[in-house]
């Protein structure tokens, strides 16, 4: 007995403790795999229940103080570290999973918010190397388990999360008018074309039923497929919209508007009175520049009519007196 340790072994979701008395690491994982029913030929890993650290030599067995609590893991099982929760609510996750005791597979695997968490607290400065999707997965992942996973405050977590929307948002944006721009490159482009080589009849109105400026047209809402998507973006779409296609947009009215986009009433009356109010300033400023067009242009017919009769014109004889 002086030459046996002392300790605990748990299966991977912790719902089954075991105290064992083993003389070795072997006899460990044979013990382990009796109490959990596992086959003896099965392969099987023994790892630290706390932190997941992997056992595999017996001296550093043998070198762990007694009462240390490992884990088995048979086949595709993974460690993963405890999930906190408060008593109020900690009931109700364990009732949920002893009930499921026996199909533990997929709810048991680590999370990828989980990893990314990691790498966050061991270096925040690692933001900046993440990919949009890895971004999305920590703007997803539930607030009050990411701030226990990076030792933050719920409210500093939940800043956070804001923070990485705004950044994923602002993305989106400067994707959306890249893509913009590029249509209007092409549109130009296709319009110089056609002003060197003028097409046959026939061919170029034949394609420009499905395309309109390097865009789709969606034939069932009779939008270009690049306005579908400036619409459904995430902040102020009106402002990114020709004015031809805000008046269509107020035109449909909030019916319809709702249909195209799979929208409720409240968000599509939204869009719609934002598109309205930017349509009238356009209006408004494209008349404030037409009447400063108009008067220069009645200055200059002055100007050029009081030239021609004379008039204000000063001679060299009134000059010299």
């Amino acid at each position: 007995m002086a030459d046996r340790k002392p300790c605990k072994v748990c299966n991977f979701t912790r719902q089954k403790s075991y105290g064992v008395v083993p003389a070795s690491l072997d006899e460990l994982k044979k013990k382990g795999s009796e109490f959990f029913g596992f086959s003896p030929s099965d392969p099987v890993t023994v790892v630290l229940e706390n932190d997941g650290t992997i056992v595999e030599d017996q001296s550093y067995f043998l070198c762990l103080p007694v009462n240390t609590k490992f884990m088995l893991l048979h086949e595709k099982e993974t460690w993963s570290p405890v999930r906190r929760m408060d008593g109020g609510t900690a009931w109700m996750a364990r009732d949920s999973v002893m009930l499921e005791t026996d199909a533990v597979d997929s709810s048991c695997t680590v999370a990828p918010w989980r990893d990314l968490a990691q790498q966050l607290k061991q270096d925040l400065t690692s933001i900046v190397l993440m990919s949009e999707a890895d971004l999305q997965t920590l703007v997803d992942a539930p607030c009050a388990e990411l701030a226990s996973a990076l030792g933050f405050r719920e409210k500093k977590a939940e800043d956070l999360q804001e923070t990485l929307q705004r950044v994923l948002d602002r993305r989106e944006e400067e994707r959306q008018s890249k893509e913009l721009l590029q249509l209007y490159l092409k549109a130009v482009e296709k319009e110089n074309r056609q002003q060197d080589q003028p097409s046959q009849p026939g061919q170029e109105g034949a394609r420009d039923v499905d395309m309109v400026d390097g865009g789709e047209v969606d034939s069932t809402s009779g939008f270009m497929s690049r306005t579908l998507m400036v619409l459904k973006g995430k902040t102020s779409p009106e402002t990114r919209l020709s004015t031809e296609d805000l008046q269509l947009v107020v035109a449909r009215g909030v019916e319809a508007m709702g249909k195209v986009l799979g929208w409720d009433t409240a968000r599509t009356s939204e869009l719609l009175q934002a598109c309205e109010a930017e349509l009238n300033t356009r209006l408004q400023q494209i008349q404030a520049m037409q009447s400063i067009k108009s008067n220069s242009q009645l200055d200059s017919n002055r100007q050029s009519s009081k030239k021609s009769t004379g008039e204000g014109v000063e001679t060299p004889a009134q000059g010299s007196n």
